[in-house]
């Protein structure tokens, strides 16, 4: 089977884009490849993190990963920080990177923005995640937009490697999801939907309860013409609430525009809050119930250990065809 890796930050509450455009993909891949997923906290304390708040979050991102259904039968599922090799095979990637091309990286350009001081961490975070990535000889790495940039450096410095050392490390394909993906801010459709944004209504978490969902989708900003039509450049925010209606009932942007001809957004509003809670709350019910039970903390410990044989391997040739003194 050719392989897949991909990682979330677990720097803030899971949203509904973060199920539509990546978990919900994990969930059918690890059927169609050989599967590791990961926790990437080593990533998020790339900027100040409250550790009490790291932790908790940590444990509720691997918890969601298993509740969506990710299956720790079928899938590595594990902490980053569980596996040294990733640290480890970071520092060797930052010394085959140029800093003009860690520069010229948009995701660094823009959190470091008006910033007067900038942290390293931030800036080799491309080396670290080309690590991840090199770790598990992964054929196919899910990708979004913002990250594509990341996964081209990867390439490069996977070929990089091989040309002075030797054939070591696969270059990876991205895997860019199919339309609709992509899922954008309820208040503003020129932005991602991110857990990250202070503003609460700006996204539905995956732990919000019922009631919480309806209001947010309620108050989801909408254009003045109250006809559901698709239309990405001229109807933005009803464009985007269509494509989430599309997500989780299953249903074709065509089949969404009959459904509702003749009606108004309050109606289209109803309908897809309901249809947000029918996917949500079932993952939430399991959720509660794998928290309670403490069984997460064996499925990361049974990931990790499948992560850090096919780890330790890699990280071992690398070193090896450096020049490194390996133990006897």
């Amino acid at each position: 089977m050719k392989r897949v890796l991909s990682g979330i930050q677990p720097s803030g509450k899971l949203t509904l884009g973060n199920y539509l455009g990546a978990l919900k993909h994990f969930v059918t891949m690890q059927d169609e490849f050989e599967s590791y997923f990961m926790i990437v906290d080593l990533h998020a304390i790339t900027t100040p993190q409250d550790p009490a708040a790291l932790r908790e979050q940590i444990e509720s991102v691997a918890t969601l990963f298993v509740a969506a259904g990710l299956n720790p039968e079928k899938s590595s599922i594990f902490l980053q920080s569980h596996v040294s090799a990733h640290a480890e095979l970071g520092w060797l990637m930052t010394t085959m990177s140029y800093m003009g091309e860690l520069e010229r990286m948009t995701q660094f350009k823009d959190k470091s923005a008006g910033k007067e001081s900038i942290p390293t961490g931030l800036f080799v975070y491309p080396t670290l995640m080309a690590a991840d990535i090199l770790l598990y000889n992964a054929d196919f790495v899910p990708v979004g937009d913002d990250q594509k940039q990341h996964l081209e450096l990867t390439r490069d410095l996977a070929e990089r490697f091989n040309h002075r050392y030797g054939q070591t490390f696969h270059t990876p394909e991205p895997l860019i999801q199919k339309f609709g993906a992509r899922i954008m801010s309820l208040d503003d459709a020129s932005t991602k939907m991110s857990k990250s944004n202070p503003n609460e209504g700006s996204y539905v978490a995956m732990l919000d309860e019922p009631g919480k969902i309806r209001k947010k989708i309620k108050r989801a900003t909408t254009d003045s013409e109250m006809r559901v039509h698709y239309d990405k450049t001229n109807k933005p925010e009803i464009s985007n609430l269509m494509s989430i209606y599309a997500h989780c009932a299953g249903l074709t942007l065509e089949q969404i525009e009959q459904e509702f001809e003749g009606k108004g957004y309050g109606d289209f509003k109803k309908a897809l809050a309901e249809r947000v809670v029918e996917v949500l709350e079932p993952i939430q019910q399991r959720y509660e119930k794998l928290r309670a039970s403490g069984d997460i903390y064996d499925i990361l410990k049974l990931g990790a250990q499948r992560a850090e044989e096919t780890a330790q391997q890699k990280l071992q040739e690398a070193k090896e065809k450096m020049g490194f003194l390996l133990p006897r």
